[in-house]
């Protein structure tokens, strides 16, 4: 007897396929979801994706996870990628848009000069950074993104420098749009979206991605860890607007960060300084309220 396997009709219409390859509790798959959700079937981008989990997550050539364009680039060259689809999709009239979507390596690191140039230009992308504060494709090395006293292949004791800090970086460019996006805040990350999809010139978003195998954690608490970096304070929730407005969107609630660290177990290293790293939290939001305070959004944001 010969059998045919029934393909759903929307199987192909989606930002990202059911039975691909990532890991069970991958913060970039819950951010693929949101980002569908948010522009709907009809809008969906076309992806630039540099090396990184991403590119992984396409699977093997003939066929792919996403149920998109893909254009794969190097390592250091989305941007530059994004801003060379954007225009030629212009020129041709096309409306669909172009998203790069890439790690922390990618970002912070490797591909920070192509990111600026773009972001300086002002070119007409999204640019997507789920951020899992390692070089989780590799190996989970560690990036400067790496949260301080994380351990990771190559910081077996511990990482003693603070993480980047890469919204003030991308503040600095003047950019018309930034903001930080929680897989754990469904609302708050598709009117984010909306926003930006919405705005013209160069557009970040960063998203906090758990990484149950780079993390040491649970699968089944992606969400909830997602949950408490923000109650904590560890990751701020805030929007940036020509990168002189600033907006929270949720403020720490006492939640104790130890609550988000012991669920993981790259902060067992013995080098971890809790006091740092709760000053370290003090400090951003001292700052980011003063910012806040002296340069807010306006209605109209």
């Amino acid at each position: 007897m010969t059998t045919t396997a029934t393909v759903p009709e929307d199987y192909c219409n989606h930002l990202l396929r059911a039975g691909n390859t990532n890991c069970a509790g991958c913060g970039m798959s819950l951010g693929l979801q949101l980002i569908e959700q948010a522009v709907g079937k009809d809008d969906l981008p076309m992806l630039v994706i540099p090396a990184c989990c991403g590119i992984v997550t396409a699977g093997a050539f003939p066929t792919s996870a996403y149920g998109v364009p893909v254009a794969a680039s190097t390592f250091a060259s989305a941007p530059a990628v994004g801003t060379g689809l954007t225009t030629v999709a212009q020129l041709n009239g096309e409306k669909h848009f172009t998203m790069c979507w890439c790690g922390d390596g990618g970002t912070y690191d490797i591909g920070m000069a192509t990111l600026s140039a773009a972001a300086e230009r002002n070119e007409d992308l999204i640019y997507v950074c789920y951020d899992n504060e390692i070089y989780g494709n590799t190996g989970g090395q560690r990036s400067s993104a790496t949260p301080e006293g994380v351990r990771t292949t190559t910081t077996p004791f511990g990482k003693t420098e603070r993480k980047k800090d890469i919204m003030g970086i991308m503040a600095a460019h003047r950019v018309p749009y930034a903001a930080t996006l929680s897989v754990a805040h469904r609302e708050d990350f598709i009117r984010k979206f909306r926003k930006a999809r919405s705005t013209r010139g160069f557009r970040f978003l960063l998203i906090l991605s758990p990484c149950p195998t780079g993390w040491k954690s649970e699968p089944a608490q992606s969400v909830d860890l997602i949950q408490l970096a923000v109650r904590s304070g560890l990751f701020p929730l805030y929007e940036v607007f020509e990168g002189q407005r600033y907006r929270i969107n949720a403020e720490p609630d006492g939640t104790p960060i130890e609550r988000y660290m012991e669920l993981q177990r790259r902060y067992s290293s013995k080098s971890v300084n809790l006091e740092h790293i709760k000053a370290g939290i003090e400090a951003q939001w001292h700052q980011l309220h003063g910012l806040a305070a002296a340069f807010p959004a306006r209605e109209d944001d």
